[in-house]
């Protein structure tokens, strides 16, 4: 497949369709050298984006963290998903919306003179961590740590935030891992590089608090789908020693999907019943 700046195709910028290859910014654009830039990941399924308001309305959300107001409304951002997908032909698709402060009167720290602009893309993306649906994934640790929310704005998903995320999971690959589980400021269990984690034990689920990271709609979707089972979810700080007293493991995200997790470090976990059942289970709902 060609690179993702020579495709066929168009995509989505500040209020109107331009092809894939002209999709540009300029060198100065202050988001590439200061990380002012939030955005969001969806997927669509036979032809309808999974939660698409609810996106719309969290990126509308991260801007306002990053003092960065979106000049979009969601119902807005909505339509202008739904065109992109149309426009490029796809029923079954990753969508990815991202605003940024551009290029404008200012190109220091202070930007406020610049322009906030939107884009929104489209492209087929299968199973983000390939077979591990099958097998589960493997995990290194990452040396890394999420900050805590005295230090950023972590309820924002912002572009700045990852960094430390692609070097964990850069480390991981180079250990022959899909990814890394990273923990928090204080040492407890916080998330994947891309993803939120889950745990069982004793036919219980027990999933880190998301008080420094952030909740995932998947993960929300999930915890939910777990109540509705009767399954007693335990949202809570956990240690990284309770995880030899785990059975079961999986991953959420929009990406992600429900990805069973086979290994994290030393540790070890079965792709078990319950994993299984929540994985079909949220296949069936995206797609209902």
């Amino acid at each position: 497949m060609a690179g993702y700046d020579d495709r066929d195709g168009f995509i989505w910028m500040d209020g109107k369709l331009v092809e894939w290859r002209s999709a540009k910014v300029h060198i100065l654009t202050h988001a590439l050298h200061y990380a002012s830039s939030v955005f969001e990941g969806e997927r669509c399924y036979n032809g309808r984006i999974f939660k698409s308001h609810e996106h719309s309305l969290r990126l509308l959300r991260s801007g306002e963290l990053l003092d960065m107001p979106i000049p979009w409304t969601a119902e807005q951002i909505d339509a202008a998903k739904d065109e992109v997908l149309k426009a490029n032909g796809l029923t079954d698709a990753y969508v990815r919306a991202i605003a940024f402060r551009g290029a404008g009167d200012e190109m220091g720290v202070a930007s406020l003179g610049n322009p906030v602009r939107l884009a929104i893309a489209c492209w087929s993306w299968g199973a983000y961590y390939g077979d591990a649906k099958m097998k589960g994934a493997k995990l290194d640790i990452a040396k890394w740590k999420r900050p805590s929310p005295e230090t950023i704005p972590s309820e924002a998903k912002a572009a700045g935030l990852y960094m430390i995320c692609t070097m964990s999971k850069h480390a991981a690959m180079a250990k022959g891992c899909s990814d890394a589980m990273m923990l928090d400021y204080r040492g407890y269990v916080a998330e994947a590089t891309g993803a939120n984690i889950f745990f069982v034990k004793d036919g219980e689920v027990h999933t880190p608090k998301p008080d420094c990271f952030l909740n995932g709609i998947t993960r929300q979707t999930v915890i939910g789908m777990l109540r509705d089972m009767q399954i007693k979810v335990h949202e809570r700080h956990i240690l990284p020693e309770e995880l030899e007293g785990f059975e079961q493991c999986w991953l959420t995200g929009t990406a992600a999907e429900v990805t069973p997790v086979g290994q994290i470090g030393d540790y070890t976990f079965e792709v078990g019943e319950m994993t299984r059942r929540v994985a079909t289970e949220y296949e069936r709902l995206v797609r209902a």
